[in-house]
């Protein structure tokens, strides 16, 4: 099954996908959020989708973040070999973990906004995993039983602000705008092998990041159960498990998105998004 939610930012309604189409959902009567997750809402909604007619969605909807608003967002630093390599970083001994804010959570197609005063904004593309049920201290054999879905995730970042400034990676990495989401949630059944993946993203059609899931350095229910032994991960929680080589920051001399510039990418069974980049506006 593949979720979806649509409508005005703030006021999304829950959809679904099916063979290629997009549908309201809206009679299901819950929006994707850690309540839903936590009481067995995917088979409730397959039920539900199963029984009942669906309107289809207006061609051009807009389509927010595929769940709600989660309780945090956390993602792992450095997890492909050659992205280590670019950067100049050491190959980490265990999994490097850093949150971006929930209010950087977009849709997948919203555009990307460059903070005031940053000059070194940065492009990650990102296989992302939703957790549908409580996880704490559990082990890596059980881990896929902790999984809701995958997503794609651009995991925006400002260099400077995230390596230059004093503290920790966050700084970087939780400005508004700077966790594009989707555009679906597809459950764990719909994707085949997530340790083979493609992703890839372009700036401005020019292919800047090709990379395969299957050069993760830890992969995913390692990375579940570790991030379990240091904080409880609740339903809807979203877990991004690092990027390729091909980020802006990688080259010499280094390249960084600005206002204009078009950000597109995608993995496989997740679809795509396409960002546009602006200028910080005062909200």
């Amino acid at each position: 099954m593949k979720l979806i939610r649509f409508g005005e930012a703030g006021k999304e309604k829950p959809g679904v996908i099916i063979d290629d189409i997009k549908y309201d959902a809206s009679a299901f009567g819950e929006d994707y959020t850690e309540t839903f997750f936590e009481n067995d809402g995917l088979s409730r909604l397959a039920e539900f989708v199963k029984h009942n007619k669906l309107d289809k969605l207006a061609e051009g909807t807009r389509l927010g973040s595929p769940i709600a608003r989660p309780s945090k967002i956390v993602c792992i630093g450095l997890n492909y070999a050659d992205h280590a390599k670019e950067t100049n970083a050491a190959i980490p001994s265990e999994p490097i973990i850093f949150m971006k804010s929930t209010t950087s959570l977009v849709g997948p197609n919203d555009e990307i906004m460059i903070p005031k005063n940053s000059v070194k904004t940065d492009w990650e593309v990102e296989l992302a995993v939703v957790i549908g049920k409580k996880a704490s201290y559990i082990e890596e054999a059980d881990a896929t039983n902790y999984i809701a879905g995958y997503v794609l995730h651009n995991d925006v970042s400002e260099r400077e602000f995230q390596l230059e400034r004093n503290g920790t990676w966050d700084k970087g990495k939780g400005c508004d705008t700077f966790a594009p989401l989707g555009p679906f949630l597809a459950t764990a059944d719909e994707i085949g092998d997530v340790d083979n993946l493609n992703l890839w993203l372009t700036v401005n059609g020019k292919r800047m990041q090709q990379g395969t899931t299957s050069n993760f350095i830890f992969k995913v229910p390692f990375l579940i159960a570790y991030v379990s032994q240091f904080m409880t991960l609740l339903p809807g929680d979203v877990i991004s498990t690092g990027t390729p080589a091909g980020v802006g920051l990688g080259f010499n001399p280094p390249v960084y998105l600005k206002a204009g510039d078009v950000v597109e990418l995608g993995i496989d069974g997740l679809g795509s998004s396409r960002q546009a980049v602006i200028a910080y506006a005062k909200n």
